[in-house]
Order: C-alpha cells, then structure tokens, then sequence
C-alpha cells in the first residue's frame, strides 16, 4: 500500500480506538455515576433487590479500565512510529492489545466486547504472516464469540449496563439505551467499513504485484537475451583475438620459412653446403614460431575472466568440475573482493585449473582443497587433493607449466607429493599497487 492508503488505515483505526476510548469511558463512568446517584438517593436496597449483581468498586473499575485503554494508545502509537521497521516489535504491541481487551471485557462483566473488533483490525493490517494472522484471528473469532454477556450470565453472575439503564425514569431509558447501542452499531460499521477498504486495498496491491511480475518476467527474459549476447560477443571477441596471435605469428613464421626455401632452391645445385646452412636456420624459425605460438595461445586470457570476476570465474569452474566428476572440491577465501590485475587474474585460474586437472586425472583424488588468501604482502594459493600423491615429485609439464606461470610473476612455487599432492604458490603483490 502507498502512503495515502497506508494514512486512511491508519485513519480508521485511529476512529476504532477513538470509538472503543469513549464506549469503555462511557459504561464505566454512567455506572460509576448511577451508583453515586442510587447512594445520594438511599435507593441502595430497591435497586439491589431488582440485580443479581454489583460490582465492587465503580470507581477503581473506571480508572483501571481507562488506563488499560491508554495502554492501547501507547501501543498504537509505536505502531507508527515502528511502521514495518520492527515486526516482532509489532506483533509484541498487538499481543499487548490482545491480552488488554480480554482483561477489559472481562473487567467490564462482558457488557461490552466491541474491542475485540479492535484486535481484529490490527491483526488485518499489521500481521503478515499467514500462521501468525491465522492464530490472532483464530483466538479473536473464539473470543468475540464466548464474550456475549447473554451466554455467560446464564453460567455465572455478572452485573448488567441494562440493570443500571433501568434504574431511570422510562424517557430517560430510551435515550440512554439508544446511546449504548449507537455506540455498540458505530463500532461494527466502522469495522465492515474499515475491512471492505483493506480488501479492496489488497486486490489493488496483488493487481499490483502480478503487473510488476510480468514486468520483471519480461525484464528477466531480456536480460537473459542480452546474457546471451554478451556470451556470444565474447567468444567472438575471444576467437577473433586468437585468430589475430596467430595469424601475426604464424603469418611471419611462414612467410620467413617461404623465403627461406625459395633461396634454397635456387642455390641447392651451385652450394649444397650453403643450403644446409640455410635449412638448419629455416628449422630454428619454425620452432621458434611454434613456441611463439603455444606461448600466445597459453597467455590468452580465459574466456570466463572475461565475462565473469575471478571469484566467481574460480567457483563456476570448480562447480562444473565437480558437476561432471565425482570429485568433492571446496574453495575457500578470506578476501570479500578477489581483485587483481589481469596477468595475475589469469595465472591463478590457470594454476588452479591445471591442479584440479592433475589431481583428478593423474592423482585420482576424491576430495580437492583449494585456499586463497593474502598473507604479508603475499598472494598465497593452496591446492590441496587426497589422491595417490607421489614420492618424488617430476617435472612433468602440468608442473612446469604453473613454475613458468608462478615465476613470471616474480613468485614462488613447490609441490608437495606426500599425504596427497599439495601445490603452494606464493605470488608479491606488486609494491605501491592495492587490490580491493
């Protein structure tokens, strides 16, 4: 509900309590008066000859049923001042208001039970949660329902506003019973009145809410479609940069080796030895393009860096590699923003990536811990796995490969094949740079 709802609710159920202040004030205060009235008349015996009973003190009973309605007014107040900030809070206040109205009704011999209609209607505007408006209600339905004087008194004595209304002279009666059931009829319209306007409040706000859904289905499904173009874009993006390594590199490879052998065959009859020469030279270049080759296809920055940061970029892939193996990997860090830069993004991933693979394929492991911290100016990685291990670790090219990774960035690393296989990188974070 916007504001302008939420103030005519908050305008009825001001009116309601308003309504109840008076009726509560009303009843206890004429029959304090009817009772000094009958004492200043000596009228003391007739009228007790003609009730069944009285009650002890009108005069404590009055001021003790007023205060228990300022406590309902305190209770509405911070009701206000909380709005929907402290819900527990509210449902505390509305418990208050409930154990207030039961001691009222009863403290007033059930002659009135027109508060409980107030319960009611805090319970309808305040109360979210479906179990907890189910019990309010619950309990304020059974109650409005065994709080009917006309029941009760049949059971147990109880003193009666109508007995008190009798007292005076027939014209008098009229407009004192008018007045009570005036006040009785006031306060169940303004409830019917109060409970149509939530109601239709609600339709309005669930109308509402099914017009946003839509709107943020339709949303949803856009950003999906443009997810999906920006995954496109970038394994566009990605395949045009590794068509543009290796068309540079392998475009001056070849043309030098083309050169090469066209000068080869020219010579070949006149300088055999010459051409040798200049065959060895042409093999140097081709495996000097080779390595180039692997060297830019190895530095290409991996496609989920691109799109994805590297903590999220680390925990999808463990996702998914855990998704398609039987294989139990945790990731864990202390850091809440994984920042770094680029090169240092990609040698992590890679080094990680490259562990996990060595421990499922060679290591057989089942369960792979990996730990990512900073430590005394130090990017430290952890790779741990519960596989075979080894008891002497070789350099094989899984392992040279993260050495060569680690080392570019002026770190260390060393591999453990005891009690598994660890993998311990250590990485300085570049003096003068901060990573968030």
């Amino acid at each position: 509900m916007n504001d302008k709802k939420d103030q005519y609710v908050t305008l009825f159920q001001a009116g309601m309590l308003i309504l109840n202040i008076l009726a509560v004030g009303l009843i206890c205060g004429f029959i304090y008066a009817t009772t000094n009235r009958i004492l200043a008349h000596y009228d003391a015996r007739t009228f007790l000859d003609s009730v069944v009973t009285i009650p002890v003190n009108p005069g404590e009973n009055l001021l003790l049923c007023m205060g228990l309605m300022m406590v309902m007014v305190i209770t509405f107040a911070l009701r206000q001042i909380w709005q929907q900030d402290h819900s527990r809070l509210t449902v505390c206040t509305l418990l208050v208001d409930a154990f207030v109205c039961v001691g009222l009704v009863v403290q007033m011999d059930f002659n009135y039970n027109g508060l409980l209609l107030l319960v009611f209607a805090n319970v309808i505007a305040y109360v979210k949660d479906g179990k907890v408006k189910i019990f309010f209600v619950a309990t304020a339905i059974a109650g409005y329902l065994v709080a009917d004087y006309e029941l009760l008194s049949i059971y147990t004595p109880l003193y009666s506003v109508s007995d008190y209304i009798r007292y005076y002279p027939s014209s008098t009666q009229q407009y004192l019973f008018s007045i009570f059931n005036v006040i009785i009829s006031l306060n169940i319209i303004l409830f019917i009145v109060y409970c149509v306007y939530v109601i239709n409040v609600q339709r309005g706000t669930i109308e509402e809410v099914n017009q946003l859904y839509h709107e943020l289905q339709t949303a949803n499904e856009q950003l999906k479609e443009y997810a999906d173009m920006s995954e496109r874009m970038a394994q566009t993006r990605e395949r045009n940069r590794l068509a543009r390594e290796i068309h540079d590199t392998l475009g001056h490879t070849l043309t030098g080796i083309t050169a090469g052998l066209d000068a080869c065959l020219a010579i070949i009859d006149v300088a055999p030895d010459q051409t040798k020469k200049q065959l060895e030279m042409l093999s140097q270049v081709s495996r000097d393009g080779i390595k180039e080759i692997r060297r830019s296809v190895n530095e290409l920055r991996p496609d989920a860096l691109e799109r994805l940061s590297l903590e999220v970029a680390i925990r999808k892939m463990v996702m998914e590699m855990s998704q398609v193996s039987d294989v139990e990997i945790h990731f864990e860090t202390e850091e809440k923003h994984l920042k770094f830069d680029e090169d240092e993004e990609n040698a992590i991933y890679r080094v990680i990536q490259e562990s996990i693979t060595n421990a499922v394929r060679h290591g057989h492991a089942k369960k792979i811990w990996i730990t990512l911290k900073k430590i005394d100016g130090e990017i430290l990685l952890v790779i741990k796995d519960n596989g075979i291990g080894c008891e002497e670790v070789k350099s094989g090219f899984g392992t040279k490969h993260i050495k060569e990774r680690i080392e570019m960035l002026k770190g260390t690393v060393s591999f453990d094949g005891r009690n598994g296989f660890t993998v311990t990188a250590r990485i300085p974070i570049r003096w003068g740079e901060t990573y968030d």
